[in-house]
């Protein structure tokens, strides 16, 4: 579903990604890893147009996307969820839910029902303002966004970071879920045993390159804890 080759990115004159290469299978969760610093956000934000690719390409579905704008991009079915609480914090939760409908491509209404099932927890709190949300549920928020624009490919970037552990649990069982009805998944994870459970497969990278990937049972064999060290 997206092949990435040869990818290169950076800011400026500093170069961060370096003739990176990805594919993620149809209906398969693949896990990106690595140190920080290395250039996992910025593979993300390169696949999705938000930091313009300088070499290589990404492909999606079988069409090249390298060009394209991140508007773009989602129209055709790519789906991404930054670090941090992407929501509008003026807006009550379903008035973000709402938002997001009017401008997707699809309008279909049972789209919000359907990201609401999902993370059942932000019924209570509909009519509240996202910006008075406890994080953990503003990520939620952020995630059911996206979802609504009925996305056949979800990136995730670190969804669990800085997450109290009870909704920590939540939004694993959020993306099993979608996992398991079929959804295709890009996600960067900070936490290995986390990643363990939810991946089918891995990329790790260091120094903006890809020094490991695989089928996600191949980690229990690598040093993944000195690849992964701080």
């Amino acid at each position: 579903m997206l092949s990435v080759e040869g990818l290169e990115a950076g800011y400026g004159r500093a170069r961060v990604l370096f003739g990176v290469c990805v594919k993620v299978g149809e209906g398969r969760l693949t896990c990106v890893m690595g140190r920080n610093g290395v250039g996992k956000t910025t593979l993300l934000n390169t696949i999705m147009g938000v930091v313009p690719a300088t070499g290589g390409s990404v492909v999606f579905e079988g069409r090249p996307v390298t060009g394209l704008s991140p508007d773009e991009r989602v129209r055709l079915g790519m789906g991404y969820v930054p670090q941090g609480h992407d929501t509008f914090p003026q807006l009550s939760v379903m008035g973000n839910l709402m938002v997001t409908l009017e401008a997707s491509p699809h309008k279909d209404a049972t789209a919000v029902d359907d990201a609401l099932e999902v993370f059942p927890g932000l019924k209570p709190l509909l009519n509240r303002p996202a910006g008075f949300l406890a994080g953990g549920r503003r990520r939620q928020l952020a995630m059911a966004r996206v979802l609504v624009t009925r996305p056949r490919l979800l990136i995730l970037d670190e969804p669990t970071e800085g997450i109290q552990p009870s909704i920590i649990i939540e939004i694993e069982e959020a993306i099993e879920r979608l996992h398991a009805s079929g959804l295709t998944m890009l996600l960067v994870e900070q936490y290995l045993d986390l990643a363990l459970r939810l991946a089918d497969d891995f990329v790790i990278l260091d120094a903006g390159r890809v020094v490991r990937s695989g089928a996600a049972e191949e980690l229990k064999g690598l040093d993944v804890h000195r690849l992964l060290a701080v």
